[in-house]
């Protein structure tokens, strides 16, 4: 088997963490998005009434005009998510590199279906070997059916023994 070259593993996960990372960032920043920053002169959220606004914002800094509207914070985040995912994306995309491992569907779903993917793949062992035993058995049915064939081609049409012992002869060694 050819050497496989060796694929930079601790690279490939610091920029899917760092994905997530930006992701989580983008859900935080869309949760607690203030309209109210991002337009401090106007009017308040529809969902609070005037008088609410005022106790909850003892709780909260008040938006002065050093804060970054939420806004700009959540515009910056997702082009940082955009950068993140074209890195990975030509990343995954780069001839000179290894592919990555293929994994299969079934195994996906397996787990998305919150199975154990040890089970998969103790299950898929053995329904290799099961093959493998009903491929080998089969090997053997039909080496053995060659010997019995040429005995009865012996008999029935001696004419032909030259040409079925030299089929015979070259069958591959274990049939």
């Amino acid at each position: 088997m050819a050497p496989m070259t060796r694929v930079d593993h601790d690279a490939l996960e610091q920029q899917l963490k760092d994905t997530i990372q930006t992701l989580t960032n983008v859900l935080v920043q869309v949760t607690n998005y203030d309209t109210s920053s991002a337009a401090p002169s106007g009017p308040n959220p529809p969902s609070l009434p005037p008088s609410s606004s005022s106790s909850s914002s003892s709780s909260a800094p008040p938006a002065t005009s050093t804060t970054r509207p939420s806004r700009d914070v959540i515009a910056a985040e997702l082009r940082t998510l955009s950068a993140n995912l074209q890195a990975i994306h030509s990343r995954a995309t780069d001839p000179l590199l290894p592919s990555l491992p293929k994994v299969p569907p079934e195994l996906v779903e397996y787990v998305e279906n919150g199975r154990n993917p040890d089970i998969y793949t103790r299950e898929f062992v053995e329904a290799v070997r099961r093959g493998n035993q009903l491929m080998r058995g089969k090997q053997r049915a039909f080496a053995s059916f060659t010997h019995v064939l040429a005995a009865e081609m012996h008999r029935a049409m001696p004419e032909l023994r030259d040409d079925v012992a030299n089929v015979l002869e070259n069958l591959p060694k274990g049939a």
